[in-house]
């Protein structure tokens, strides 16, 4: 019975023994730290170079089998592999996690032993414990002429430098930047908080892109990419209306800026914030960034004679990547048997009119009216749509506050652990000290405090 409980027990320490024996050292090891933020550097890369979210046919048009980029990425690579949705890939995903593990198994088993063992002082009690540092000295402690004949005096001269001091009977210990290894925990907490608001951010962040024209109401729903939790981050209970969009040109008439003026609506209807937008200037409600992105000719406002103004869809014409232009068809009779081609390229230029043949009949602006096919047609206004890419990521605060506490955690790590062991016996007086780093400060420092404790009393009160 003894044999078969023994047995147990192995049994059941094996999982246990193997994660911390086994397990838990591969994980801290700082090698598969570096391969995996390589791989993920490499990634994030390959996720900026090559464009997210886009539909097949922009891959197959942009990276077709022959030839092939680079000689292997084609659309096929590209869509199989996620390389069109890199930051949420399950590869990617699984990737940032072991990252993770990797930091955090490297804190507990290393920065915090390393941090309760600089906090934790031990005093040095035999002349030999001090040979074992990089920088120790022995001084004769019962000379008359002498400054320093006490570790009363030394403590003085530490503490003038902000060393803590400890001191029982003839030895002493002090130390100072404890914050020094505070700092790599602190770099390591930050790191996972990035990892954990990017992972947030994947799972629960959705893309969306409306085309929306001036004066209609709109809910978000052209989602072109979210994570597989992101369905409680789409607004469904408000609106967004879009009141006025508009676009300042230079002298020259190039685009200087457009503008969207923006309104959100709760479900009655009711104006809850209104903002104007730009280039740089988003609306952001509820976790949810309106971007000002892209812009179109929505409509043409039109008269016939003295006929009530009617609205025409504009849509965009092919040119063959030579620019961007609208067009739009408009009846001159009643049957819709004869009609003219109305085209513009903006919003404020000169518009094209054409017969059914295709030959240009005459210009007109704005308010213009001109005699075709024996009426007066006028071009009362152009109706322009705003483009809007709509973006939630709930895991953009963690990201901001992990960066945030990772460039103080990287001034925290610059600041030097310094220690120093002191001891009074048989009238010698032992000192020594060791620093993880700035090794030269330190030793200048320690080298001055030995000259102030050799240098008669006279001559220190000649400096002082």
């Amino acid at each position: 019975m003894a044999a078969n409980n023994s047995f147990l027990s192995n049994l059941a320490s094996t999982p246990k023994r193997f994660f911390r024996q086994e397990l838990l050292p591969l994980l801290a090891d700082l090698r598969l730290a570096i391969m995996l933020l390589l791989a993920i550097a490499f990634f994030s890369i390959s996720g900026t170079v090559i464009e997210q979210g886009q539909s097949p046919a922009f891959y197959q048009f942009n990276y077709p089998e022959h030839p092939a980029l680079f000689g292997f990425l084609t659309w096929k690579v590209i869509q199989v592999i996620g390389l069109d949705h890199v930051y949420r890939t399950w590869w990617f995903l699984s990737i940032l996690i072991l990252f993770g593990s990797s930091l955090t198994a490297c804190t507990f088993t290393r920065q915090f032993p390393a941090l309760t063992a600089a906090r934790r002082w031990k005093f040095y009690d035999q002349p030999r414990q001090f040979q074992k540092l990089a920088l120790s000295t022995e001084l004769d402690a019962g000379g008359e002429t002498l400054q320093v004949t006490s570790l009363e005096t030394l403590t003085q001269q530490l503490q003038q430098r902000r060393y803590r001091v400890f001191q029982e009977g003839d030895k002493l210990y002090a130390r100072k930047g404890i914050v020094g290894r505070i700092g790599p925990i602190v770099v390591h907490a930050s790191m996972l908080m990035i990892l954990a608001g990017a992972i947030l951010g994947a799972m629960t962040g959705f893309v969306a892109q409306e085309l929306v024209p001036s004066g209609d109401r709109f809910q978000v729903k052209n989602i072109v990419d979210a994570g597989p939790w992101a369905e409680p981050q789409i607004p469904k209970d408000w609106s967004v209306g879009v009141n006025r969009f508009w676009i300042d040109y230079t002298p020259t008439g190039s685009i200087d800026q457009f503008y969207s003026d923006l309104s959100v609506l709760d479900n009655e209807g009711k104006e809850v914030d209104r903002q104007t937008i730009h280039v740089n200037k988003p609306l952001r409600y509820r976790g949810v960034t309106f971007y000002q992105t892209d812009w179109a000719i929505a409509a043409a406002q039109v008269r016939l004679n003295k006929s009530p103004i009617f609205q025409l869809q504009m849509v965009q014409l092919d040119t063959g990547g030579k620019g961007r232009i609208w067009g739009t068809w408009i009846p001159t009779k009643p049957d819709l048997s004869e009609g003219v081609s109305l085209v513009a390229k903006d919003l404020q230029g000169t518009m094209f009119v054409y017969d059914n043949s295709g030959k240009l009949i005459s210009t007109v602006r704005r308010g213009m009216g001109i005699q075709v096919n024996g009426v007066t047609l006028t071009i009362v206004d152009l109706i322009g749509s705003t483009g809007l890419q709509i973006k939630a990521d709930p895991g953009i605060p963690l990201v901001y506050t992990g960066f945030g506490l990772l460039m103080l955690s990287v001034m925290m790590s610059y600041v030097s652990h310094s220690q120093v062991w002191a001891l009074q016996k048989e009238g010698r007086l032992y000192v020594g000290g060791r620093t993880n780093r700035a090794q030269v400060t330190f030793e200048r420092e320690m080298i001055d405090i030995l000259e102030r404790l050799e240098m008669p009393l006279a001559q220190e009160k000649a400096i002082a």
